[in-house]
């Protein structure tokens, strides 16, 4: 009994000193739109989300999808301040963002290394669900490498799935772990399930957080198609002796695309990337994302039953609307 009542102080000794030093770096971030026929500077609440400061001079790191087309911002920091802020950048392809405030001298979290987290060790999320402001929630980490659907569709990779309990608010937190580093951007949660809930890994935020600062955007490659998986016919298989039993069907060429300048029409197959069976989308742009705008791709494709080689140069992809 002695024992377990040791390990039970020593956990809530844990989770209180992360909350000691992690919470006053979250905020609430508020999100209104202007008041449809009203006058001045109304406005009407349409959201609320968190967000972890992670420089002194206001600059904040929080989700996407939190301040998406947001008109009008607004920031409650965890002693009480209140301040206006702005969207610098944000990438739904990752769901983050980065906005800054008009305040100085804020308290900055300190950022971990994500990729030395382990399952099953306990982690901290802060935030304000249900504008509830400054709630903590504990758990651990349950899986690595999971993969979820950003808005834009694009798949986001090496997610850390945690049971630490997230609700609405919650998004654009902070997850902690035991040393008060932040390792994680919360950014989801199954609705109707329990227990499972998701969170961005800071390493991938490091990166997203620089360029939206540099350059307001994240700037990644694309072909300009839009495909879709479809299944080959063993006779087609056998005859051209393909290397899968999918392939990517060409639904849409984008006009003045590298697809477009190289040749690909609607209705082609596209077989292989540089001669690696390509089945899916997200293949696709897994294989896109580790290479540069400018880089030159061999694509094989079959058209009306022939095998094509097709040379296609990356280009930027067009910012999201």
């Amino acid at each position: 009994m002695p024992d377990q009542e040791h390990l039970l102080d020593a956990y809530s000794q844990a989770v209180t000193r992360v909350v000691e030093k992690v919470s006053p770096t979250v905020v609430k971030i508020g999100v209104s739109q202007p008041a449809q026929g009203g006058r001045g500077r109304r406005h009407e609440h349409t959201g609320a989300g968190s967000g972890v400061i992670i420089a002194p001079d206001g600059y904040i790191l929080t989700n996407s999808h939190v301040v998406h087309d947001a008109q009008h911002l607004e920031v409650t920091t965890a002693a009480g301040q209140t301040f206006p802020a702005q969207t610098v950048g944000e990438d739904p392809d990752t769901d983050l963002a980065v906005i800054r405030g008009e305040a100085r001298d804020l308290p900055v979290a300190n950022l971990g290394d994500s990729d030395k987290l382990k399952v099953g060790q306990l982690v901290i999320a802060i935030g304000n669900p249900l504008g509830f402001q400054a709630t903590v929630t504990a758990g651990v980490v349950s899986a690595l490498g999971r993969s979820l659907r950003g808005q834009a569709g694009r798949l986001i990779e090496n997610i850390i799935q945690t049971d630490a309990a997230l609700n609405p608010g919650n998004s654009g937190g902070p997850l902690a772990d035991t040393l008060s580093q932040v390792v994680g951007i919360n950014t989801a949660i199954i609705p109707f399930a329990q227990g499972i809930s998701f969170a961005i890994p800071i390493n991938t935020a490091r990166w997203v957080m620089g360029l939206l600062i540099k350059e307001g955007r994240v700037r990644r490659p694309y072909l300009g198609v839009s495909v879709a998986p479809v299944p080959l016919h063993p006779r087609m298989i056998a005859a051209l002796k393909l290397p899968a039993e999918r392939a990517l069907r060409v639904v849409e060429v984008v006009p003045g695309s590298g697809a477009d300048a190289a040749g690909l029409e609607p209705g082609d197959i596209i077989v292989a990337v540089d001669g690696r069976p390509i089945q899916s989308a997200d293949e696709l742009h897994q294989l896109l994302a580790k290479m540069g705008i400018g880089a030159e791709l061999s694509l094989a494709v079959i058209r009306e039953y022939q095998w094509l080689e097709f040379r296609i140069k990356t280009r930027e992809a067009p910012p999201p609307n």
